[in-house]
């Protein structure tokens, strides 16, 4: 068994592109996406300047995240090590552009399915070198087994320094570089000229794709060894991944395991008996948004007609697949929690044991609720690529979040039904909405990588700052509090709670869009 790796070596390549144009005709490649491409940066001040070249690619890593993460095992491990694709089982979640920290996964547009760099293992598996080794007129790409210590990759390994990309995210690429400019190497440390690239007049949403780059606020001169040190002249554009769908998402699972949270404390509380308020209405409601999370789930996929791969071709490592069966159970739930209410309802007689039935559900719901509101944390935490996610804080914010979801759908539902215990539910929507305003101030004052610092820069000052504070703050999080801590003052009606809830939710989906986006909005490569 071997274990194929590339080393490139910077130190000779000239900038032909040969590798890309060979790469395309091979794989009948699009236009607009690249398996393969050379980046430049520019470095130096005149007249002493540089132009450095850069292959990038898939790195194929020994621990990859792109495999862990994807749903349906479309991605996988070849026996030479190669981490190839399988178009018929990729459902275009996405997840593995997220996951990869080196930005080579796309989707290509005319199968609308993952595509990354293979190594043309269909001409490696043959005996043949891949095509771009084959057109590289100065050699610079050099493919071989990295076990085999007599293989001329792993001469040149050993007699050389070499360097590989975002070493601290620990996957073990198996790309090597020799000569690069660490600044090449790591795209946090250069930026894209407010002129935009060679070949590009505009520095952002070009043909509606995105170059993102360092915020000029963070060291547009090179300051320190973190700072930037040059320019990007020439990359590709990528696409943002993620978007408004799963912002939505976010927030419609985050409503459907809040009131059914509410739900259960009400029972503790003694109103298992009050079958519309509590039976009812709270898992219908639930039930209705679970409907609309899974739409949005679907509707985000490349290839929605296979979104039952994640049943049928499950991969069990990938919190997609685990999420979705948390999904059904709490559905399945949801499902017996409304049966219950509607029993107790419809038949007087046995309206006791309804109510029995709603008391041996409450501890499952509680479960249910808290695994569909936190299970996206272990998935965002297995997007490699995106740091801002990995925070150990984000459970416990998904956490908080159901619980202001939950305390403010109940306050909108007080306007059309008898809600009981009007103030304790008040103090559930104010106690969500201080812990998650806390969790979130903790979060954005936190020491991380140069990659989270963007990222929060981006949020808080950059592209998303009005949405941020605006919406996700000012609109989510104090004026809800302000009107919730007046009603409870007041004894007020119900309407000034309604609008807290009301504004809760949506500043909820304010600050979740904000913090999707900034998350992608750090450059890969």
């Amino acid at each position: 068994m071997t274990r194929l790796g590339f080393l490139l070596d910077s130190d000779n390549c000239i900038g032909c592109h040969a590798c890309t144009v060979a790469c395309k005709s091979e794989h009948d490649v699009p236009l607009g996406v690249n398996r393969t491409w050379v980046k430049y940066i520019e470095t130096g001040t005149f007249p002493d300047v540089a132009r450095k070249f850069t292959v990038m690619r898939c790195n194929q890593c020994d621990d990859a995240p792109c495999m862990t993460i994807c749903p349906t095992n479309a991605l996988f491990r070849a026996d030479n090590g190669v981490v190839d694709f399988q178009d018929d089982n990729c459902i275009g979640c996405k997840s593995c552009m997220n996951a990869c920290p080196y930005d080579a996964l796309y989707i290509n547009p005319e199968t609308n399915t993952a595509h990354k760099c293979n190594m043309c293992n269909h001409r490696v598996e043959v005996g043949l070198e891949p095509s771009c080794q084959v057109v590289c007129p100065t050699e610079a790409i050099t493919i071989g087994d990295l076990d085999d210590p007599t293989s001329k990759i792993s001469e040149m390994i050993a007699r050389n320094s070499t360097a590989v990309r975002a070493p601290e995210q620990n996957t073990k690429p198996k790309v090597f570089y020799k000569g690069a400019d660490q600044a090449a190497l790591d795209p946090t440390r250069t930026a894209i000229a407010n002129d935009g690239l060679i070949w590009a007049d505009t520095l952002r949403d070009v043909g509606g794709k995105h170059h993102p780059t360092v915020p000029v606020a963070i060291g547009s001169k090179p300051t320190d060894e973190n700072g930037v040190v040059g320019n990007t002249t020439y990359t590709t554009a990528h696409e943002m991944t993620w978007k408004a769908k799963v912002s939505g998402y976010l927030v419609t699972k985050a409503i459907a395991a809040g009131v059914m949270l509410v739900a259960a404390l009400l029972v503790l509380l003694g109103h298992a008996g009050e079958h519309v308020a509590i039976g009812m209405v709270p898992a219908a409601v639930a039930g209705t948004f679970l409907a609309v999370t899974g739409y949005l789930l679907v509707s985000d996929l490349k290839q929605p007609g296979r979104f039952y791969f994640l049943i049928t071709r499950g991969n069990w490592s990938s919190w997609l697949v685990k999420g979705a069966y948390v999904l059904m159970v709490f559905a399945g739930i949801c499902g017996l929690w409304f049966l219950s209410g509607l029993f107790g309802e419809t038949d007087v007689v046995q309206k006791d044991v309804a109510s029995d039935y709603l008391r041996w559900l409450a501890a499952p719901a509680v479960l249910g609720a808290m695994g569909t509101a936190g299970y996206t944390a272990f998935l965002f935490g297995q997007c490699e690529g995106r740091d801002l996610w990995q925070t150990p804080l984000l459970l416990p914010t998904l956490l908080a979040q159901a619980v202001t979801a939950g305390g403010a759908t109940y306050e909108v539902l007080d306007l059309f039904i008898d809600v009981p215990e009007p103030q304790a539910i008040r103090w559930v929507l104010f106690g969500g909405l201080i812990a998650t305003a806390a969790l979130i101030a903790v979060e954005l004052t936190s020491k991380g990588s140069r990659h989270v610092e963007l990222a929060i820069h981006e949020m808080t000052h950059g592209t998303y700052r009005k949405q941020f504070w605006l919406g996700g703050v000012g609109i989510g999080l104090i004026a809800p509090a302000v009107l919730v801590i007046l009603s409870i003052a007041s004894d007020a009606g119900p309407a000034i709670p309604a609008l807290a809830g009301a504004l809760a939710l949506v500043g909820m989906f304010a600050y979740e869009d904000s913090f999707v986006r900034a998350g992608q909005s750090v450059p890969l490569s």
